[in-house]
């Protein structure tokens, strides 16, 4: 397997970082290799409108590999066998995501870069293959979802004060509103007193939840790594 890509965003660290691909429009970028910096192997991507990526956990290789794992959807307690989780902790440390493909800038100096949307990968994350989506053999509506979120469940209402998010940069603060509005937390925390920090794109976000409403109670930016 050959490292193709590595992608970049705001995300620095896991926590905070959405639970499933698509479930928050945060932007990130693409970019190749040297090896594979050929504007000519993106030749027809334009025509399509969602892409597969196939990445590395690469921040979670072990040497040994367990049959079941404890999904924190599940309150971190209860086991279930690895193949029906998306745990990243598998014998190949192996994620598939679809991310939703907003533009490809084939000339720039540092080769062909394209910007995708709704990724749920960390800053760094190596790309093994990017595939087109192919929505009349990709998408089953019916499917089940077993004990995995449904569409909207596990989210909470954020309350951020005005003074606190006019000190975000503009176009991150719709994204930081949509990401906390997922609950990072996991899901076997539910102290009501408890002060979660999350980073994203050079902010540390500090909030409490409680009765199903988030509150933010500081942000504090790095003017180095905010842009």
């Amino acid at each position: 397997m050959k490292i193709i890509a590595r992608i970049h965003n705001d995300f620095t660290a896991k926590f905070g970082i959405p639970r499933q691909s698509g479930l928050a429009e945060v932007s990130a970028k693409i970019v190749f290799e040297p090896e594979y910096r050929n504007p000519d192997a993106l030749r027809g991507l334009e025509g399509f409108s969602h892409l597969w990526l196939i990445w590395q956990f690469s921040e979670a290789k072990t040497e040994s590999w367990s049959p079941t794992v404890r999904p924190p959807r599940l309150g971190g307690n209860t086991r279930m066998g690895v193949f029906a989780t998306r745990s990243p902790y598998r014998p190949n440390p192996i994620g598939l995501s679809s991310v939703k493909l907003i533009d490809i800038e084939p000339h720039t100096p540092e080769g062909p870069i394209l910007t995708v949307q709704g990724a749920d990968l960390l800053d760094g994350t190596p790309i093994y293959d990017i595939k087109p989506y192919l929505a009349y053999t990709d998408a089953h509506p019916e499917a089940k979802g077993g004990f995995a979120y449904g569409p909207g469940e596990g989210t909470v209402q954020v309350e951020c004060a005005d003074c606190l998010l006019a000190e975000v940069p503009k176009k991150k603060r719709q994204e930081l509103l949509v990401l906390l509005a997922q609950d990072p937390r996991p899901g076997y925390q539910e102290d009501p007193t408890r002060i979660y920090g999350m980073e994203y794109g050079g902010m540390e976000v500090r909030f409490t939840v409680a009765d199903g409403i988030l509150k933010v109670i500081e942000i504090n930016i790095d003017s180095k790594k905010s842009k």
